[in-house]
């Protein structure tokens, strides 16, 4: 069986490499590709994924994965080989439901649909993109008809980012969370404002970038295997566990965009920087699930940098690099960036209100799966809901319904995992501060290596080894619970606001 798992090894190996490329393109296209570039970058992503998809599904990979089933079952079910056969199974099963030419469709039509995404924003033109999103949806709707019949059609698009989550699982997540936010929301409206003037105003770009390096240097971030650029919606990609890249942006007149979209791209960053090596070049050199790696980015943004012992160590640095900051009192200082107030844009959402942002989003996108809502109602219906949930109503398209880039890359069944991770990285915060009861204090003196050093142990070093559920509930003793969270929140806010 030796000789067969090197046979799957190399041919895992060569799909990673494909898939690196892919990774590299698309890092390219949101950073420093020609705007003309958009069509014959779909054509080269569309060639790369029908060869990794022929690959992929061919019988004769097929059959080498029957052969390897009888020795998985012979291993330790936790092994590296036994998770290796096992995902390899699940991938195959799926991607040979999926014929190559629309592997091809799909990468040329995003393409052009996240070029035009990009452009329409920029004239909150949402009108020019609706063709562009019809034609994704329709090749969504085609890509659940591939599949069996599931509990709701739904189910088929989140599984590709939540394994084994089902869509009456995040619902019933969101059942029990939402009103508790609104809850907390409501009585923070009930008590004075704190005061965040002071972020708004003209901050130096480049003071900006050089702050934010030196605190994803210390957090742990390695520039020998990663880099930073700049984009107009931050992201983290990667080729391999030594090639990792974030983007952030920077706003001139604003401090948070840049100071914490840097940090939480750092935490995606940090996972990909962390697999263990023996599963470079394999099916298991990924993320459990989309959950589980925003629960590291939304840890290191806002568990850690949104903390007070963070800032205790940082502040007078920021102050030294921006001296209109002053006059500004850790303690206001504190406060402001934890500032509660319903807001427009999700990356720029606190900590209170973000999840209802993704509660919205995942009812749209049920909706639009259900048949329920047209294209063309859109704007319209992303206003209400924002009115409804948030009590806030966008001016235009680009801060409302354009302000993602999400589903022009098709990526429908994606938004609930950032509300997924906020909630797993309280659950892994209460364990690690029982295992590390110091790291406030570690936090304080600016030390990150032994929290970062528990992440590589626990989560990072797996890599995709296990189901997200199953993950959570070996570290935590529980699956995903929202129950830690909103403990979390109700602390939090109680000592800024007065609750």
């Amino acid at each position: 069986m030796q000789e067969k798992m090197k046979q799957l090894k190399e041919t895992l190996a060569t799909l990673a490499d494909i898939g690196g490329a892919l990774a590299i393109l698309g890092w390219d296209q949101q950073t420093y590709m020609p705007s003309m570039g958009a069509e014959s970058r779909g054509q080269q992503s569309g060639t790369l994924g029908r060869l990794a998809h022929e690959i992929g599904t061919s019988p004769d990979f097929g059959k080498l994965l029957d052969e390897l089933k009888p020795y998985a079952a012979s291993l330790d079910p936790d092994s590296d080989d036994a998770r290796m056969i096992k995902f390899a199974i699940r991938d195959y099963e799926q991607a040979t439901r999926v014929p190559a030419e629309f592997v091809v469709e799909q990468a040329e039509v995003t393409a052009l649909a996240n070029q035009a995404c990009a452009e329409q924003r920029a004239k909150s033109d949402f009108a020019h993109f609706r063709p562009h999103l019809e034609k994704i949806i329709e090749l969504t709707h085609r890509f659940i008809g591939f599949f069996p019949p599931a509990d709701h059609p739904y189910d088929t698009l989140l599984d590709n980012f939540e394994p084994e989550m089902k869509t009456a699982d995040v619902k019933a997540i969101f059942t029990a969370l939402r009103p508790q936010q609104v809850e907390l929301i409501k009585a923070i409206a009930g008590k004075s404002q704190v005061d965040d003037s002071f972020l708004h105003q003209p901050f130096d770009e480049q003071k900006q970038w050089d702050f934010g390096v030196e605190v994803i240097t210390a957090f742990g971030y390695d520039w020998q295997r990663g880099r930073q650029d700049k984009s107009p919606h931050p992201f983290t990609n990667g080729s391999s566990i030594n090639d990792v890249r974030i983007t952030t942006r920077v706003a001139p007149d604003f401090l948070n965009s840049m100071l914490f979209g840097t940090m939480h791209e750092t935490g995606h960053a940090m996972y990909g920087q962390g697999h263990g090596i023996n599963l470079e070049r394999t099916n298991l050199a990924n993320g459990a699930s989309l959950g589980v790696h925003e629960s590291q980015s939304r840890m290191w943004e806002n568990l850690v940098g949104r903390s007070l012992p963070f800032w205790q160590h940082f502040y007078p640095r920021l102050q030294k690099q921006f001296p209109q900051l002053k006059g500004v009192s850790l303690d206001k200082f504190y406060k402001g960036i934890n500032k509660v107030q319903p807001s427009l844009i999700r990356v720029e959402a606190d900590e209170a209100t973000y999840n209802l942002h993704i509660m919205l989003r995942l009812e749209i996108e049920i909706a639009i799966i259900e048949g329920k809502l047209a294209v063309k109602d859109l704007p319209e219906a992303w206003n209400a809901k924002m009115q409804e949930y948030l009590g806030v109503t966008p001016p235009d398209d680009a801060k409302g319904v354009l302000q993602d880039i999400h589903w022009s890359w098709g990526l429908f069944g994606y938004f609930s995992t950032y509300a997924l991770g906020n909630l797993i990285s309280a659950q892994l915060w209460e364990k690690i501060n029982q295992e590390i009861p110091d790291l406030p204090e570690q936090i304080r003196q600016g030390k990150f290596d032994a929290l970062l050093a528990w992440l590589r142990t626990n989560i990072h070093v797996h890599g995709r080894k296990f189901m997200p559920q199953e993950l959570v509930q070996k570290i935590t003793g529980s699956k995903i619970d929202p129950a830690p969270y909103m403990h979390y929140l109700k602390k939090k806010y109680s000592e800024i606001y007065g609750l």
